[in-house]
C-alpha cells in the first residue's frame, strides 16, 4: 500500500464538501466516448452516524442537470494514450455539461476501464475489547487483514468489506452495536496499474478540475445495470466498451470480483475497416446501421452501399452483402465472449447460487448478441440498460451509458471502504502505509 490511501481519504473529503455545496460532476472516460453528467443534490448528505456499512451508506437524493458526450481521443484500451488529446476531449465534455446545467463545477468523480485490474480476497479477525462492536473495532479488524504482495507498480483502487462475522454468526452487513467476543471480516481488494491512475490524476488536474473520487468502470456498470435481486443472489455484469470489456461479479450487493479484457467494439470496427478496405468512420457507420452476428438467407441478397469520398467513382460505389459483413463481425464478437467466459471460469462464477449474466455497454447493442451470448457464456443472459436516474436526458439512457449512470449512484451513496475508517497507525501491516496515515493527519 502506498500513497493512494491518503489520496482516497482526501477525495472522500472533497466529495462530501462538493455535495454539501450541492453540485458535482461525474466523468466517464472511455475509449469510444467521454461523457460528463452534472448532478445537483436536493438535500444535504446524511452522514454515517445513521447509516450502515454497505452499498447504500450515506445516500442522498440527486438529479442530473447537465449532460454532454464527445468522441474520445487519446484513450486506448481504456487507458490514456495521448495526454493532450484526452485533455481536450475532457474539457469539451465538461464545458458542454456545464453549459447545459448553467453552473460551474470544480469537482469530478471519474471512472475508467483497463489498467489490468486484479481482485484479491482478504480476511481479518480481532478480539472485541468492550463486548459490543464499535467503529474502532471495525477499523482494527480491517487493519488486521493480511495484505498480500500486489507487486511493484500496483495501487489499490477499491478496498471494500463485503462480509462481517461475530463469533459464529456470518453474513452481517453492519455489525456495529452487536455483542460478541470475536469480530471477523472478508474484504475485497481491487488493484490496478499505478501508472494508469497517475496519468488520469494528472490529466484531470491539467483540466483545472479536482478529482473527488475514482472508480472502476466495471464496478460502476454493475451498480447501474444489475437489478437488486441480481446483486443479492449473484450475477456478473459484462460492460462491453469500445477498447476494453469490463467484468464484475456481485453477490449480497457487494462486488467480489472484477477483471478486464482488452478487446471491445472498436476492434470489431477495425476488422470491418480492414476486411472491406474502408476508413474507420465508414466502418463504424456500417456496423451501427447494418451490423449483426446471425446471417440468414435474406442477408445474402441484402446489399449495403459502402459509399466514400475518395474520388474513385467505381470504389466509392461498391456494395457488399450483409452476410459478408456478419462474417467479418461474428468471429471477433465470439473471441470477446470466449475471453470473458475464461475470466468467469477462473473466478469460480459457476459456483454462485444464481448465474445470471447481464451484458451492457455500447458494444452490447449489436443485433443478435442476445442469441449468441447464451451459447458461449451460459443460458441466463440478458441485455441490461442502466437504471433510470431523475433528470437524465433520453439520449443518455442507453446501454452505452451504464458506467456513467453507475458513477452517479456511486457518487450519491458509495459503499464504505477501508479509507472511510480511522485505522490506528500502529495497526498497519506496511511501514509505507503507516507513514501515509501520519502524513495525512499532519498535512490534511
Amino acid at each position: 500500500m502506498t500513497d493512494l490511501y491518503q489520496q482516497q481519504r482526501a477525495m472522500r473529503a472533497m466529495r462530501r464538501a462538493a455535495m454539501q455545496r450541492g453540485v458535482i460532476a461525474v466523468l466517464d472516460i472511455g475509449t469510444a466516448k467521454i461523457g460528463c453528467l452534472v448532478l445537483r443534490f436536493d438535500g444535504p448528505e446524511r452522514f454515517r452516524d445513521s447509516d450502515g456499512i454497505g452499498s447504500m451508506a450515506g445516500q442522498s437524493a440527486f438529479r442530473v442537470i447537465g449532460a454532454s458526450t464527445t468522441r474520445s481521443r487519446g484513450v486506448r484500451f481504456g487507458e490514456i494514450d495521448a495526454m493532450q488529446e484526452t485533455e481536450r476531449a475532457i474539457r469539451t465534455a465538461v464545458q458542454g455539461a456545464q453549459k447545459m446545467a448553467n453552473t460551474r463545477v470544480d469537482h469530478v468523480i471519474a471512472t475508467f476501464a483497463g489498467a489490468g485490474p486484479r481482485s484479491y480476497g482478504l480476511a481479518g479477525s480481532v478480539e472485541l475489547r468492550h463486548g459490543s462492536v464499535t467503529e474502532d473495532d471495525i477499523a482494527r479488524v480491517l487493519a488486521a487483514c493480511e495484505v498480500p504482495d500486489f507487486g511493484e507498480g500496483r495501487e489499490v483502487l477499491h478496498a471494500q468489506p463485503v462480509n462481517f462475522a461475530i463469533d459464529h454468526r456470518s453474513g452481517l452487513s453492519d455489525p456495529r452495536g452487536q455483542i460478541g467476543n470475536r469480530l471477523s471480516v472478508d474484504m475485497h481488494v481491487l488493484t490496478v496499474d499505478a501508472t494508469v491512475v497517475r496519468n488520469l490524476l494528472h490529466c484531470i488536474k491539467r483540466c483545472d478540475l479536482e478529482l473527488a473520487g475514482i472508480a472502476s468502470s466495471a464496478y460502476a456498470a454493475g451498480i447501474s445495470a444489475l437489478v437488486e435481486d441480481e446483486q443479492e443472489l449473484g450475477a456478473a455484469c459484462i460492460d462491453m466498451g469500445g477498447g476494453a470489456t469490463g467484468i464484475s461479479i456481485f453477490i449480497k450487493k457487494h462486488m467480489i470480483y472484477a477483471d478486464s479484457v482488452r478487446l471491445g467494439g472498436d476492434h470489431v470496427t477495425s476488422d470491418i475497416a480492414k476486411g472491406l478496405r474502408v476508413p474507420l468512420a465508414t466502418a463504424e457507420r456500417i456496423k451501427t446501421f447494418y451490423g449483426g452476428v446471425y446471417a440468414t438467407g435474406m442477408d445474402d441478397r441484402e446489399q449495403i452501399e459502402i459509399g466514400g469520398d475518395s474520388g474513385d467513382w467505381e470504389r466509392d460505389r461498391r456494395t457488399v452483402s450483409r452476410s459478408e459483413l456478419i462474417g467479418i463481425m461474428r468471429p471477433r464478437v465470439e473471441e470477446i465472449l470466449e475471453e470473458v467466459r475464461d475470466r468467469l471460469d477462473a473466478a469460480g462464477f459457476d459456483h454462485l447460487p444464481s448465474q445470471q449474466i447481464v451484458l451492457t455497454g455500447g458494444a452490447s447493442q449489436i443485433p443478435g448478441l442476445d442469441g449468441l451470448a447464451p451459447k458461449i457464456l451460459g443460458q441466463q443472459v440478458r441485455i441490461g440498460r442502466p437504471l433510470r436516474v431523475q433528470g437524465l436526458p433520453q439520449a443518455a439512457t442507453g446501454a452505452a451509458f451504464a458506467s456513467a449512470v453507475g458513477l452517479c449512484l456511486f457518487a450519491a451513496h458509495p459503499q464504505d471502504e477501508w479509507w472511510d475508517f480511522e485505522i490506528p497507525a500502529d495497526s498497519y501491516p506496511a511501514r509505507s502505509l503507516r507513514w501515509a496515515v501520519k502524513w495525512f493527519r499532519d498535512n490534511w
